[in-house]
């Protein structure tokens, strides 16, 4: 399956645009954010490649004031999909904010070259392997040969300004990563949120557990936005985030109940996603991966995670690829 990225930037408010592929049913598709204004601009998380990168990157030159170029890059965390683009912005000058905590992530995840080997010899006959290639394999080669971390960290809170805009940085992990911050644009009514909150996908978290990532989709709420632009997915209204905060505890009770009953992972695991009521939402076999990270807490579990070990789990309990249809022989 190929990647068609999207070919324009929606306007959010005057200052705010911003880069929604829609990825439902996708890993690595992430939403970037644009804030500009007469004089300056920032831009929120870079795409996964080189080349979806200067595709977007083409898309603000129609955006952006003429003489304005993109000096300021935040990553909302360190996922390959919200910062592998860093280094597009980096040559041309521009600083990378992030937090303190997000090189303790980075230092963990597959880099670009790690992953493209990965994937292209991986045993497509395996769950593993063949996951690889179905989510994976569509990007390529991933056009880079490291990736660029932050230049620049805080903790806690940082404030910036884009010309008249004001743009709040605030610390809201560990949550979904070691590092997750969320962006605040109070004058524009305007919450990014990284991968703190999904939409239309089932969510899948490295950090957690799931009461870290339900205070987190709270500190969100706290801003008062009327527009939240989620990590991958459609933009969301405070209703909508607010049914993702319920639905992680719901998540969290029921992989509680499991742990308390002796089920083993696998086990919990499955009847997790057996039991699931969102049947629109894609990557159902994501919920595996909350499963382990959930019992990782019960169970006092403090050695590293394995992130490549946690999709294996999720690729045992995924759903057989759809099948293409073969042409009839002529």
């Amino acid at each position: 399956m190929s990647i068609e990225p999207p070919r324009s930037l929606r306007a959010l408010t005057p200052a705010v645009h911003a880069w929604l592929p829609d990825g439902h049913d996708t890993w690595g598709l992430a939403n970037c954010i644009l804030i500009t204004d007469q004089d300056s601009a920032l831009l929120v998380d870079t795409p996964y490649t080189t080349d979806l990168t200067r595709h977007l990157l083409n898309l603000t030159a129609e955006v952006l004031p003429p003489g304005v170029a993109i000096t300021t890059v935040v990553n909302t965390h360190g996922n390959g999909d919200h910062s592998y683009g860093n280094g597009v912005f980096t040559a041309a000058g521009a600083e990378v904010v992030s937090t303190d905590a997000n090189s303790e992530h980075l230092c963990k995840e597959p880099s670009p070259a790690q992953l493209a080997r990965l994937v292209a010899e991986s045993d497509p006959d395996t769950p593993l392997g063949a996951y690889l290639h179905r989510h994976f394999s569509r990007y390529g080669d991933f056009g880079v040969s490291e990736a660029v971390p932050p230049t620049r960290t805080f903790n806690g809170r940082l404030d910036l300004a884009v010309g008249g805009v004001a743009v709040e940085l605030i610390e809201v992990g560990p949550a979904h990563t070691a590092g997750d911050l969320i962006v605040n644009l109070p004058g524009e009514g305007v919450v990014c949120s990284g991968d703190v909150i999904f939409c239309e996908d089932h969510p899948v978290h490295w950090a957690g557990p799931l009461d870290e990532i339900h205070r987190a989709v709270q500190r969100v709420l706290a801003c008062e936005p009327r527009i939240i632009v989620p990590g991958h997915g459609p933009v969301m209204t405070p209703a909508d985030v607010a049914a993702n905060a319920e639905y992680l505890l719901r998540i969290r009770d029921r992989i509680h109940a499991s742990h308390a009953a002796g089920h083993p992972l696998a086990q919990a695991a499955a009847e997790l996603i057996a039991a699931e009521t969102n049947p629109r939402w894609g990557l159902t076999e994501r919920l595996a991966i909350l499963t382990a990270l959930e019992y990782r807490v019960l169970d006092a579990d403090t050695s590293p995670v394995d992130m490549i070990s946690l999709v294996d789990l999720a690729a045992r309990h995924a759903a057989p690829a759809p099948q293409t249809a073969k042409s009839p022989a002529l």
